[in-house]
């Protein structure tokens, strides 16, 4: 799975705590309970939390869970129950369909080993649904890591890493059983188009599907084979590149995009770069649907309070602002969860510390019932589970109460300000 840091931390700031803590952990993972829950979380329409681990449960190929409003996690599924893994392994994303039905990916398993389509009712009841690689040369995709979007019709919509006519990703729609490759990625010369496309689409209220890949896009000699795109494809197929990334020397717009872009109240698409920007750290970007691009904030600022490295995209929450997670730096060193105005002003709400509040967000945030966001953390928690832990769920309120990180030591940069009602919920975040 694709990463672009190389295992390299930088520099970590440690905070003091402060008084008012607005940070709960829900779940702390480990391993029995899962392990790297690293995609978003999702809001069902029960009031349940739902989510999966890419480790971690029976054969440590990860697990589907769900957490009750009073915080109770339940397992609904174990990966790698089948013989050779045919029911998948490693799995990540979820969505809620029209049926109720909670729809997923895994990268790995099925019957070639190349990755798998699932449904997984809200009380367990599991089906494969699709094993990738099952044309010859993997032509309809391999190592799915996207996550799905339904269309009115039922059918949905995703990505794959690598596999298609070119090896380098495409662009899929499944539907009664049956999945039909609408694009392969590096069609054009030298991978003008764009190449891995790794974290799915947007559907967008033109109608139109909005993406990423990280990899591919125009020249540049910041990137070894390119910089990434952003393209615009029709539910037909038709496809539209939209932006290279890194296209000013320095890359000072970004580069390597791997979140999932949110279409705004103001029609334009928001997004993130977890490379590039002025300090090399990444960018929260916006784009029309025509393509007029404008960064709106390079991340690690001065001593990096603001984070670095934002692999999850945005939401925009009903009080209109964006939120995210970097993935490091930050006030306690291990990244945070910040709020982004409209015209890019960022402030770190939570920096994690990497004790039991967490460490290491790589996926984004959602908003629940009220004024609360939900998230979770690769590692940090139970450090018996590995050295740097399993990772955590946690949610983070505007009111402090007795809502307290147990480590004591997080840091809460201010409270929030969300309106009271839910908003709609997608899944949101980022990828290797």
């Amino acid at each position: 799975m694709l990463r672009t840091i190389g295992g390299v931390l930088l520099c970590a700031v440690m905070a003091a705590a402060l008084s008012a803590q607005t940070l709960k952990p829900l779940v702390t993972f480990n391993g029995t309970n899962g392990n790297d829950p690293f995609a978003s979380l999702t809001y069902g329409s029960d009031g349940n939390l739902y989510g999966t681990t890419v480790y971690g449960g029976n054969a440590d190929s990860g697990i589907v869970f769900s957490i009750s409003p009073e915080g109770a996690q339940t397992i609904l599924y174990n990966f790698c129950q089948q013989p050779g893994c045919t029911d998948g392994a490693y799995p990540e994303w979820l969505t809620q369909a029209s049926d109720g039905n909670l729809y997923g990916e895994t990268y790995n398993g099925g019957s070639a080993g190349a990755g798998t389509i699932f449904k997984i009712t809200t009380s367990g009841q599991f089906t494969t649904l699709y094993s990738f690689c099952a044309l010859a040369n993997c032509a309809d995709g391999a190592l799915p890591q996207s996550a799905l979007v339904q269309t009115s019709d039922g059918s949905f919509y995703g990505t794959t890493v690598i596999g298609g006519s070119q090896n380098q990703g495409t662009v899929f729609k499944f539907a009664n059983g049956a999945l039909t490759t609408l694009y392969n990625f590096c069609i054009q010369s030298n991978c003008a188009d764009g190449a891995q496309p790794n974290i799915g689409l947007t559907l967008a209220s033109d109608g139109n599907f909005y993406g990423t890949a990280a990899l591919g896009g125009k020249p540049s000699p910041e990137c070894l084979y390119r910089c990434g795109t952003l393209f615009l494809i029709t539910p037909g197929g038709q496809f539209t590149l939209l932006y290279s990334f890194c296209v000013v020397n320095k890359c000072p717009d970004g580069a390597i995009p791997q979140g999932l872009l949110v279409q705004a109240r103001d029609g334009s698409l928001y997004g993130t770069t977890d490379g590039g920007g002025v300090n090399k750290s990444g960018t929260a970007f916006k784009v029309t649907p025509k393509g007029k691009f404008t960064t709106l904030h390079s991340f690690c600022t001065g001593t990096c309070q603001d984070g670095a490295i934002p692999y999850a995209g945005l939401i925009q929450a009903t009080d209109g602002n964006f939120y995210g997670t970097t993935n490091l730096e930050g006030p306690g060193g291990f990244g945070t969860v910040y709020k982004m105005t409209p015209s890019g002003v960022v402030t770190s709400l939570w920096g994690f510390d990497g004790g039991s509040d967490g460490a290491f967000p790589v996926a984004g945030v959602i908003q629940g019932n009220g004024a609360v966001l939900y998230g979770a953390t690769e590692q940090g928690g139970d450090a018996n589970c590995s050295s740097l832990g399993c990772g955590v769920v946690f949610q983070l309120s505007a009111k402090a109460g007795n809502q307290t990180a147990t480590s004591g030591t997080g840091y809460r940069a201010e409270n929030f300000d969300l309106a009271s009602k839910p908003m709609p919920i997608s899944v949101v975040g980022a990828k290797r």
